[in-house]
């Protein structure tokens, strides 16, 4: 009989949190890749195959983390107004007036938004999710809307906003941050903060009330150019007809043949 060696056997399985961290690695690659196609490529023209050739996988592996491509949209929402409401908390937390609040929510609403997952909420259609997540959605929007009312509210009540409409002038605020959605390439010219920080300033100089009077009207200087005089109606004109034309006398003309004039 041989002796026992000593063991040294290594369990081929990995530890139960290492498998857990891999399989939730896993899954949030699954959601980057799905969200940068649907707003590349769009929601309905891109399909789970597309997404698991993309991943180098195949499709089943995909139903491994998620029942379906609704079930991939739904939980991109969910993401992108998890950034949203981080904001809202980091914000609410904060001192300044309202005027400086509603500034730091414009800021964090622009940065979000030009992020996958926030600019997920912001350009695909909410309509592609099923009922009850739909509804779920856009209480989620609802709340960082809230927040600019009642940041708005809170200003005009300390003096740094001008009175104003709040509803109005949230939607006014907020209709131009989803527009980011739309145009905002990270190639382009100006960086993710300059744009923040610009929109943050642009949206609110009609809300300060430390603007003095009104805003002055720009107007383009343009020459109009002067109406040509339209001919007088009651001034008839008579228009020669080829028919009327045909019984006039014909005029004789002189004609030189051979240098002589007929007789």
């Amino acid at each position: 009989m041989t002796a026992r060696s000593k063991s040294n056997d290594v369990s081929p399985w990995v530890p139960f949190e290492d498998r857990r961290r891999a399989r939730d690695e896993k899954r949030d690659a699954v959601l980057r890749m799905a969200v940068k196609m649907f707003l590349d490529d769009g929601y309905h023209r891109t399909s789970l195959s597309d997404v698991a050739a993309r991943l180098n996988i195949t499709k089943p592996a995909l139903y491994n983390y998620f029942r379906s491509k609704d079930d991939i949209l739904a939980e991109c929402y969910r993401m992108g107004q998890g950034m949203y409401d981080a904001s809202i908390a980091q914000i609410d937390a904060s001192q300044g007036s309202g005027l400086e609040k509603v500034r730091a929510l414009i800021r964090a609403y622009a940065s979000v938004t030009m992020q996958d997952f926030g600019m997920c909420v912001a350009r695909l259609d909410d309509r592609e999710l099923p009922p009850d997540t739909r509804s779920e959605v856009r209480v989620a929007k609802r709340r960082f809307e809230n927040a600019f009312r009642r940041e708005i509210a809170r200003g005009v009540d300390d003096g740094s906003i001008r009175p104003c409409d709040p509803k109005l002038a949230t939607f006014v605020i907020t209709g131009a941050l989803n527009g980011i959605g739309m145009w905002y390439r990270p190639e382009g010219a100006l960086s993710s903060e300059t744009i923040a920080e610009e929109f943050s300033t642009r949206l609110t100089v009609g809300l300060s009330s430390s603007l003095q009077g009104k805003p002055e009207r720009l107007t383009a200087s343009i020459e109009v150019p002067k109406r040509k005089k339209r001919p007088d109606k009651s001034a008839k004109t008579i228009k020669s007809s080829p028919r009327a034309d045909a019984h006039k006398p014909l005029e004789r003309t002189r004609t030189r043949v051979s240098g002589k004039e007929p007789v």
